[in-house]
């Protein structure tokens, strides 16, 4: 048994933004079954639904800023309904919104408010952590706090499986602990070499912690990211996980490699999960 498997368009954004059209072509070529938007500009929503329909491939789901949704919450939602997601996920919440932050109560509050009215415009809100998720509050991850506080039918899990991994935390025991609440999972692979101390925030840019955190982590020195299949994470069995909880859908998102071009990880990651049988 497997499930489908699209790919995170923001993991090509380059090569989205020299030849849209053919990028997407090539996706589907190396047999993606769908996608999901991120960091590439949709001009027109109702033009873009029309290609990708031609080139045979489906919009499960898009990655929209936090504050891009809660600028016009109904009308970004059936934008993206209209390119038939049936996910939008927040990609990143900044350290004011996080929980610990100063402003994640309120935050809570906007992201219940998007549940709602996607429910009603027949799109589920997601929300795909980072690594500074997994500081602990209390003795429990940030992580953990956010979805204790939104309720399982305004807000799901879209586990990104190299953060977890990052932060020290097995990816598919995580998954598995939001059963029935993670229709999308996150396949990302990475390799850390050498001896790697500080901060793990500067990995994506972080030059503040949360409140809380003091744990001596990774930082960029030693770190980069892999094709799937080819760094550390332990694919077959984040795939079992995706499985044992109900997913609908595995999304192949790779930031950039030294190893190869974001088009050739695309590429090599779909390959491996194919020998797989995926």
């Amino acid at each position: 048994m497997s499930l489908p498997v699209a790919l995170q368009v923001y993991s090509v954004r380059d090569d989205m933004a020299e030849d849209f059209t053919g990028t997407l072509k090539k996706i589907k070529e190396m047999d993606y079954d769908g996608i999901e938007w991120g960091g590439v500009n949709i001009w027109d929503f109702s033009e873009v639904k029309k290609i990708i329909d031609d080139i045979g491939l489906i919009s499960i789901s898009a990655h929209v800023p936090y504050e891009v949704i809660v600028s016009d919450i109904e009308k970004v939602l059936k934008d993206y309904k209209s390119l038939g997601c049936e996910y939008i996920a927040i990609p990143w919440l900044d350290m004011d919104k996080v929980p610990g932050g100063k402003d994640f109560d309120k935050t809570v509050e906007s992201i219940k408010q998007i549940g709602k009215i996607g429910n009603d415009i027949g799109i589920k809100l997601l929300y795909h952590n980072h690594e500074f998720e997994f500081v602990k509050i209390d003795g429990k991850y940030g992580l953990d706090v956010l979805y204790d506080s939104v309720p399982e039918d305004l807000l799901g899990t879209q586990v990104d499986t190299c953060w977890v991994k990052v932060a020290r935390v097995d990816p598919a025991e995580y998954i598995r602990k939001y059963k029935g609440r993670a229709p999308v999972v996150h396949l990302k692979d990475f390799i850390i070499e050498g001896e790697v101390k500080g901060s793990l925030y500067g990995l994506v840019g972080k030059e503040t912690e949360p409140s809380g955190s003091g744990d001596e982590t990774i930082s960029r020195k030693g770190f980069d990211f892999r094709p799937i299949g080819q760094g550390m994470q332990d694919i077959p069995s984040i795939l079992d996980a995706s499985l044992y909880v109900g997913a609908e859908w595995v999304v192949v998102e790779q930031d950039m490699s030294s190893t190869c071009t974001p088009i050739e990880a695309a590429k090599q990651s779909r390959d491996y999960l194919k020998s797989l049988g995926w």
